[in-house]
């Protein structure tokens, strides 16, 4: 039932995915970036949609980059020499974006990876190789994210540049920045970012229909973490009579997160790595904590030994000289193993409970629980979920390992402008609480201002919001955003600090045009991928109208007043927030929020129907505090970076297949030249020729085992190109031989169809002479075509046997080249002539038309002169016109058969 249902979505998304041009050429790049394991998918008009493998046909490619040397690798590559060169062998990157040095995913990184960390200036974690080079973590993955790109592109055959990629719903802004530099580093355009939930989400609604709102728990339990997102599913019908909504809807609205940032499957490796490591020292009396090549051994030993308890009670842990030339076997029961993870069952279903409790739901509103990821395999987890639950919720209804890519390839398709996909709105949400603060405007200036705070994006806010924040104020100020509570542990909460001046000479402004009780604005937004800002800041003041228009209206109550403070829409979720510290300073906020289609939008601003006079643009400098994302500079350094990476690898890549091309053509040479006599190479060559051959092939191997380690890849092209002027005569040789049988086939045989052509044309041009009718050839191009057959005849016969006289050793005095063009002369000529096609007869009067005119004008004349004759012009002119087309098809078919 799972391949069926996936192959169903296969098909649907296949057929859902329309071209709004057909000139159009675009494509999207789905990333779904784990911890562990990468999945992709390239949405291109003309490719099957369907998760891109890679060079090995795999779907799930390693998070891992590494080097060998100098030799950099990715995937499988990667994460399989990371026994042998551990220091230089990086994976799990994931734990270490955007994070600040000193939070709690930097010791847990530590504890599975042998990599030397080290602090930034920005205060985030870089990596030291082995040879002392470092790379930031938004380098790597952004590396990795270019070999995906690279990836893609084979597949699709064009460039890619558009990208979204998956993120945990619990990422802070400090970690989605990082993902949008690496995507940025790695020379690719950021579409959105996308809740995994959400992505997953979205998959199980393709290709279903929900005709009453239901409630399912998409759980993710992943490498990093495990994740819970509650999703409401209503299937919307539209209106049969309207343009854009006569097709029926399906709205996606997560109405609720839970997450555990540890608990992942990554955290039962190193529990499973741990206790082989006790076992191994209790047996062996020998710490193999500090052998890095043994511990990366048993790290991927601990893998191997819990997939097989996912499926099997016990199993058998064999590695070979995994540390000290010791061989190491051992028994593992998943009693045991489970035991060691007792404290951590609890966690694994508290997401579920955490999602559903945010929601303002219970249990029984829930109608199932959708197991994705790779880890929701594990026995003890799904026990820990069934528990919880109950297994009547239990449900496997998407792929666990391609369901996030493939619902964020939908989404991604959804917001280009070249596709056109099933009709479908996405509503998201925030997950922490972000609040802004600024101080209070002081009375005097001995008066010390207070700090107002004001929530603005409560934890469970939509995403895709703009919110108006109002001021009553005379002087520049700054305005702070920043979460109520740290996002985790070790990490920060200060966000931005937006900084509006001009504030005292706009007012004044605005005051003498007669502005009443002038405020400033301030737009904060929660974007659709999570990034909270402060976009702009404006003066306001309402001035007021002293024409008798004006007066009139205000009298009626008409005035602009009332306009101000709904000029924007409140959403229920996101109602208006008022904080009063004293009767002259107010910060009012209301919200903007978007129309929750998966397509980035914002509600027009209303107060552009304000007149100008009302408005003055304030100057706005926002800077980012705690972690700041990589500035435009350091982006560009880090991909000229990457780009000199990729350039010196691709010129190794070149020297290296110029060296092997060489070596294989110098071991083909040397088999030629100790082949029997009877071979096409000996045959065709002299002995003074080989002589020179076999010196050259010998010096060249010479220098190819003593010296080529320091030649550049010029030099392996010069080397080979010395040998091949002296090979090229032989080859020349052998294949004229190989080649005149048929060449010299194909000549005689256009001779022939030429005379059997000419036979034909020559009879029926003597016919319709004779008969005075026209033809499609003229005497003078039928004589043309005869001596140009003559020439080429005689030149054939005259040089074939000169040829016959040559020997396989000597060099062909007739090349099939200039056969073949002289041939191609003939068939041009001949040709042109039988494709001709044949005139129309002139029209004439026919006989019995002339004597009957003539009876009129001449009664004397008999009637009987008005017979007409049994070989008549008209009788003539049909045979002849039958004779020419037998002729001509006749010549048409030799024609085409040759």
């Amino acid at each position: 039932m799972p391949c069926l249902r996936g192959l169903l979505l296969q098909l649907c998304l296949l057929f859902s995915l329309v071209f709004l041009t057909q000139t159009a050429r675009s494509s999207v790049l789905a990333v779904d970036y784990g911890s562990e394991f990468i999945k992709a998918s390239l949405v291109k008009p003309g490719v099957p949609f369907d998760v891109l493998l890679n060079r090995d046909s795999k779907r799930k490619i390693y998070s891992s980059v590494s080097w060998k040397n100098d030799d950099r690798l990715f995937g499988a590559d990667g994460f399989n020499i990371a026994t042998r060169f551990p220091a230089d062998s990086f994976t799990y990157l994931k734990v270490l974006l955007g994070a600040p040095f000193e939070s709690e995913g930097v010791p847990f990184f530590a504890s599975i990876s042998p990599a030397e960390l080290v602090r930034t200036p920005r205060d985030t974690v870089a990596v030291r190789r082995s040879n002392g080079t470092e790379y930031t973590v938004e380098e790597l993955v952004a590396m990795q994210l270019a070999y995906i790109k690279e990836l893609a592109e084979s597949t699709g055959g064009e460039k890619v540049s558009d990208v979204i990629v998956t993120v945990p719903a619990y990422y802070t802004q400090f970690e989605r920045d990082a993902v949008a530099d690496a995507i940025e580093i790695a020379g690719m355009r950021m579409l959105a970012l996308i809740n995994d939930g959400t992505a997953v989400a979205i998959n199980f609604a393709m290709t279903r229909t929900f005709p009453t709102q239901e409630y399912h728990v998409i759980y993710d339990a992943g490498a990093s973490s495990i994740k819970a997102t509650v999703v409401s599913f209503t299937t919307v019908p539209g209106d049969p009579k309207g343009k854009s909504t006569s097709k029926d809807s399906t709205h996606v609205s997560v109405a609720g997160v839970g997450f555990d940032r540890k608990a992942g499957g990554t955290e039962l490796d190193r529990r499973l790595r741990d206790m082989l490591v006790e076992d191994f020292q209790t047996k062996h009396s020998q710490d193999i904590r500090k052998d890095m090549k043994g511990m990366a051994k048993l790290w991927k030993e601990a893998g191997k030994v819990k997939a097989i308890l996912s499926a099997n009670t016990e199993a058998m842990s064999s590695v070979e000289s995994v540390a000290f030339d010791i061989d190491y076997r051992s028994k593992v029961t998943r009693t045991n193993f489970e035991a060691a993870c007792e404290d951590l069952r609890g966690r694994f279903a508290q997401p579920i409970l955490d999602a559903i409790s945010n929601a303002g739901l219970t249990l029984d509103d829930i109608k199932s629980v959708i197991l994705a990821g790779g880890h929701s395999r594990t026995p003890m987890v799904q026990a820990a979920v069934k528990a919880a639950v109950g297994d009547s919720k239990i449900a496997t209804s998407v792929n666990a390992d391609e369901a996030a890519v493939l619902g964020a390839a939908l989404y991604g398709a959804s917001i280009s402008s070249h596709f056109r996909t099933k009709n479908m709105k996405v509503q998201d949400i925030g997950v922490h609480n972000v609040h802004i603060s600024y101080p209070s405007e002081p009375k005097n200036p001995e008066q010390q201002p207070k700090i107002i705070h004001t929530s603005i994006f409560p934890a469970g806010s939509k995403v895709g919001v703009k919110k108006t924040l109002t001021f009553k104020r005379k002087d520049d100020f700054g305005i702070k955003m920043a979460y109520e509570n740290a996002a985790a542990p070790g990490f920060p909460t200060d966000l931005l600090e937006a900084q509006i001046s001009g504030v005292k000479e706009a007012i004044g402004n605005l005051t003498e045009r007669g502005a009443i009780d002038p405020v400033v604005k301030a737009t904060a937004v929660m974007s659709e991928s999570g990034f909270a800002t402060i976009q702009d800041a404006i003066a306001f003041g309402e001035i007021k109208d002293t024409t008798i228009a004006g007066k009139l209206k205000s009298l009626f109550g008409r005035g602009e007043s009332s306009e101000t403070e709904n000029s924007e829409s409140s959403s229920p979720s996101d109602s208006s927030t008022t904080t009063s510290t004293s009767a002259n300073e107010t910060a009012t906020t209301s919200s903007t929020t978007s129309s929750g289609t998966a397509t980035p939008s914002s509600t027009p601003d209303k107060k552009s129907t304000k007149k100008e006079s009302d408005t003055i643009s304030l100057v706005l400098d926002v800077k980012p505090l705690s972690v700041p994302a990589l500035t435009p500079t350091e982006i560009r350094k880090a991909r000229e970076k990457l780009i000199a990476l990729d350039n010196a690898e691709a010129a190794k890549r070149r020297r290296e297949d110029a060296r092997n091309i060489l070596e294989g053509y110098l071991y083909r040479v040397r088999d030629l030249l100790e082949e029997d006599e009877q071979s096409p190479f000996m045959k065709c060559s002299k002995e003074e020729e080989r002589s020179a051959i076999r010196e050259k092939m010998e010096s060249t191997l010479l220098w190819l085992h003593d010296q080529a380690d320091e030649a550049d890849t010029v030099t392996f092209w010069d080397k080979r190109n010395a040998l091949e002027v002296l090979e090229r005569p032989v080859q020349h040789r052998y294949r004229e031989i190989d080649a005149f049988p048929e060449t010299l086939n194909n000549s005689q045989k256009w001779n022939f169809a030429t005379r059997m052509f000419l036979v034909e044309a020559k009879a029926n041009l003597t016919a319709e002479e004779e008969a005075d009718l026209p033809s499609k050839w003229t005497r003078a191009e039928i004589e043309n075509l005869e001596k140009t057959l003559k020439e080429h005849e005689g030149w054939l016969n005259e040089w074939v046997e000169k040829q016959k006289s040559v020997k396989p050793n000597e060099d062909p005095v007739i090349l099939t080249t200039e056969m073949k063009a002289r041939a191609k002369t003939l068939e041009t000529q001949l040709y042109k002539l039988v494709k001709r096609k044949a005139p129309k007869p002139k029209k004439k009067t026919s006989t019995s038309q002339s004597s009957s005119t003539s009876t009129t004008s001449s009664p004397d004349i008999e009637s009987s002169t008005l017979e007409t004759p049994a070989s008549s012009p008209t009788q003539t002119t049909t045979d002849t016109s039958t004779t020419s087309t037998s002729a001509t098809e006749g010549a048409a078919a030799t024609h085409d058969e040759l």
